[in-house]
Formats: C-alpha cells, sequence, structure tokens
C-alpha cells in the first residue's frame, strides 16, 4: 500500500470481534423473547448501524420502546468485551506501526459507536495511530452507502483515490471500491465465503497482517 491516508474498519479488520457481533442480535432478541430469527434478517443487518438494526427488529418482532433505546442496551451488551476481551488480529499493531514509521496518516471508520471503539482500540494499544475514529451513527448512515468513508477522508483532507480503505466485508468493499477508493481487503473468517469475490474487486488483499 502506497497511499499517504489510510481509512480503518475496525470490527473484522482490526480486530477478532465478529464472532461477538454475530451471537449479539440473538442475545438481545431472545432476551425479549425471540428465539428464532430468520437468516434473512441476519444478513440485512449487516451493513446497518446500530440503530437501524434496533428499528428493523422492532418492525419485525413488535418489540417496544425506541429504536435509540433498543440501540443502547445492545451497546451496552457489547461494551464488556470490547472494554474486556475482543482481541487484535494477530500482527496488526505491527502493521499499523510500519504504516506509522512511513508517515501513513490514519483513521478509524467503524459501524460500532466511537466510545467502544476507542475503548477497544486503546485497550489493545493501537489508538494513538489513529487521527481519529468515526462511527457511522455520526454521519448517520450504514456502509451500504460510502458516507462514513466520504467524511473520513474529508477530515484528513485527502481525496478518495489518495486513501486506502481496509475492509473485510464484500459489501464494505463494493460501496468504497465504487466511491473511488484504493480499496485493501483484509481476510476474516466471517467472510470466508466471500474471499474470492473480496479479491476481485480490492486492489490489494491481506490474508493475514
Amino acid at each position: 500500500m502506497d497511499k499517504r491516508f489510510a481509512i480503518f474498519d475496525m470490527d473484522g479488520t482490526l480486530v477478532d470481534s465478529m464472532v461477538y457481533w454475530k451471537r449479539l442480535a440473538a442475545e438481545f432478541l431472545a432476551g425479549r423473547g425471540v428465539v428464532q430469527v430468520p437468516g434473512e434478517i441476519m444478513e440485512r443487518i449487516k451493513p446497518m448501524t446500530m440503530t437501524e438494526s434496533a428499528a428493523l427488529f422492532q418492525r419485525e418482532f413488535g418489540l417496544p420502546g425506541t429504536p435509540q433505546s433498543a440501540a443502547a442496551a445492545m451497546n451496552a451488551m457489547m461494551d464488556e468485551h470490547y472494554r474486556s476481551d475482543i482481541p487484535l488480529k494477530s500482527g496488526a499493531g505491527e502493521y499499523l506501526d510500519r504504516l506509522h514509521k512511513n508517515g501513513v496518516r490514519m483513521c478509524v471508520a467503524s459501524a460500532t459507536a466511537e466510545h467502544l471503539a476507542r475503548a477497544c482500540l486503546g485497550r489493545l494499544g493501537v489508538l494513538g495511530y489513529f487521527e481519529f475514529v468515526l462511527s457511522c451513527e455520526a454521519v448517520g448512515a450504514g456502509k451500504n452507502s460510502p458516507a462514513v468513508y466520504c467524511a473520513a477522508a474529508q477530515r484528513l483532507g485527502a481525496a478518495p483515490e489518495q486513501a486506502a480503505v481496509y475492509e473485510d466485508a464484500l459489501y464494505a468493499v463494493r460501496v468504497a471500491k465504487n466511491a473511488g477508493f484504493y480499496v485493501v481487503g483484509v481476510y476474516d473468517e466471517s467472510a470466508a465465503g466471500c474471499w474470492d469475490e473480496i479479491c476481485s474487486l480490492a486492489d490489494e488483499t491481506i490474508r493475514s497482517f
């Protein structure tokens, strides 16, 4: 990667958190009496913000409260994992250190709430590599839109073609690529079935840091 700017996804890209997220929706819904969740629903929430996911759950399952209160409940469930046991991907710290030493300016653009992302990356000792953390929630759109990447690039002072976006999810790779960014696909077990397609779309891929 020879770009001067880098925009990193966090979950599945820098940290091994996808298994926790995979369980979250089912745990949240089970606690509200929903024990059978269609796979189609789980696929639909993948690019959504927490609030968008909560709104979908409320529409589909008739849950009480507001999307904001449901999102807060799910964030609270994840909080302890981010603060205590979600690990950094092997070699990611060294990779970030190399980019930093080469003068690359970096940030994080994540569907995860900013305070959770900062808590996790701070605990893992890599938060200092990033100029800022930007959430999809803050820009009001999930990663089925390029809004978070464009906002991150603007804050870095970079045009899309000057910035590399690091992503593990096929839909995010596609969105960033279509928005004109240089895309680095990062392998994660959660997207193993899409890896060949990610490789065909991305400008560069990383099987392991």
